[in-house]
């Protein structure tokens, strides 16, 4: 053998010999992080300090310390604690009244250390259980995690589009509100029609720009009709919208004066931004001037039965207000300022409901409206509750949903529904119950919850003492 083979193994031999962890003795029942007040040379000093004793009374099976730390491993202190090593699992405390009670509470047997109770050893068993669970979880959560951020773009992508449309939802009803003043303009007889004749004066409207409207060109821009009706207008309007003048308008530029348009070429050669203050002052007063009399026109077509037929208002606010405008104009500006969570991760669970049934009822939650319960073979559904607010702690405010105002309860009070909300791949109602009279307690799961995940190294270590 040469001689530096010969010199590394004993230089191994050496290391093993020396270097090799020692195990640290300490007092039955007492965890590591506290070895350092149990040392048997010195007088021991209760934890809480109210008395030092010798530290051959530790663990004497008699309670010297009023906080039982003298006992950590007996039953003589009846506040006392024993610390399950549990090594493989996750350290433990039990009361120092389950020792050597004759019952295995610690999965390493050591609290049963003199009763004679025969106890096997699951700590590494039970450990291999809880990573093979820890290991699923952290899988469930890495997944539902990106499905969140899918949702996040999709929300992000959902609200430009709700926007874009909003916007255009606006311009229509803009469109429509010109049109049915365009409307009451004509209809000079306030008969519900716009005619031939009544149109004819808008010489704007000549299509061949000939200087004169006729008779047939106007009847052509009616769609062949002789009048038309508030149903059949919003045709003839998208053909002469772009060339339209309102009689407002038309009136103020047929007032203008010679001396007026002097005025408007002198600031204009002087390349002023503004026309002089008494011009100015009478443009804000034709404008108010046209408010007046579209209210003025509104209340015309209040009190007149021919517009819209059925009622008095209906043929015009018809034109100005469609179900776009009221149905569709609502609900986008309600979605685009409700709170779906810090990046509206929350967002696709609006207008949608998920059931969850059991063997006496069927659960519905509709999340941000309501929560109802249908008996299963029959019956009237009850209101649990409606929409109300995010009700998490402060530091998690979006894991709990709150539905109050349902149903009353026979005399007591109304119903009421919190949703705890978990991390989950799919979006699904996975129980119910009831831990209060007529207060009812949801478990729902869904990606939108789902936390960036540690590793499963992170996680281990907090079920773990070092």
């Amino acid at each position: 053998m040469s001689c530096a083979l010969l010199l590394l193994l004993t230089s191994l031999a050496l290391a093993m010999g020396t270097g090799a962890a020692v195990e640290i003795q300490r007092p039955r029942g007492v965890p590591q992080s506290k070895r350092q007040f149990y040392e048997e040379n010195k007088p021991f000093t209760c934890l809480d300090g109210s008395s030092t004793i010798p530290f051959d009374r530790v663990n004497d099976d008699y309670c010297d310390c009023r906080d039982g730390s003298d006992e950590p491993g007996t039953a003589a202190c009846p506040n006392g604690s024993f610390h399950c090593s549990n090594a493989g699992f996750r350290p433990a405390f039990i009361p120092s009244s389950r020792i050597n009670d004759g019952i295995c509470d610690c999965c390493d047997t050591t609290d049963e250390y003199n009763s004679g109770a025969t106890c096997q050893n699951t700590c590494r068993e039970m450990g291999r259980k809880e990573r093979e669970s820890l290991q699923i979880m952290a899988e469930i959560t890495k997944e539902g995690f990106l499905l969140k951020q899918q949702l996040i773009h999709e929300a992000k992508r959902g609200q430009e589009d709700k926007q874009v449309k909003q916007k255009e939802l606006i311009r229509m009803e803009k469109d429509k509100t010109r049109m049915a003043e365009a409307f009451l303009e004509l209809d000079d007889d306030s008969d519900g029609y716009v005619s031939v004749a009544e149109l004819q004066s808008h010489l704007e409207l000549d299509p061949d720009s000939d200087g004169s409207l006729t008779e047939t060109e106007t009847q052509g821009l009616l769609g062949g009709e002789g009048k038309v009706d508030t149903s059949t207008f919003e045709t003839v309007w998208s053909i002469i919208k772009d060339q339209y003048l309102s009689e407002v308008s038309t009136y103020v530029m047929k007032t203008y004066t010679p001396q007026e348009e002097q005025s408007r070429d002198f600031v204009s050669d002087h390349d002023s931004d503004h026309y002089p203050e008494d011009y100015a002052g009478e443009e804000e007063d034709v404008e108010d001037d046209e408010e007046d009399d579209h209210e003025e026109e509104e209340e015309k077509v209040v009190g007149n039965p021919h517009i819209g037929g059925e009622g008095p208002e209906l043929g015009y606010r018809s034109l100005i207000y469609g179900p776009e405008c009221i149905w569709v104009c609502r609900n986008l500006e309600k979605e685009i300022g409700f709170d779906f969570g810090p990046s509206a991760e929350f967002a696709y669970l609006y207008s949608q409901c998920y059931e969850l049934s059991t063997s006496e009822y069927i659960y519905r939650l509709c999340p941000f409206n309501r929560v109802s319960q249908k008996p299963k073979f029959g019956g009237s559904e009850t209101n649990l509750g409606l929409w109300g607010q995010w009700a998490g702690p402060e530091d998690n405010l979006y894991s709990m949903m709150k539905y109050d105002h349902g149903q009353g309860c026979w005399q007591g009070p109304n119903r009421s529904t919190t949703v705890k909300l978990t991390c989950g791949k799919e979006t699904v109602v996975t129980s119910t119950s009831e831990p209060s009279r007529c207060e009812y307690l949801m478990e729902f799961t869904t990606p939108a919850v789902c936390q960036e995940p540690a590793s499963l190294d992170e996680v281990l270590h907090g079920h773990t003492e070092l």
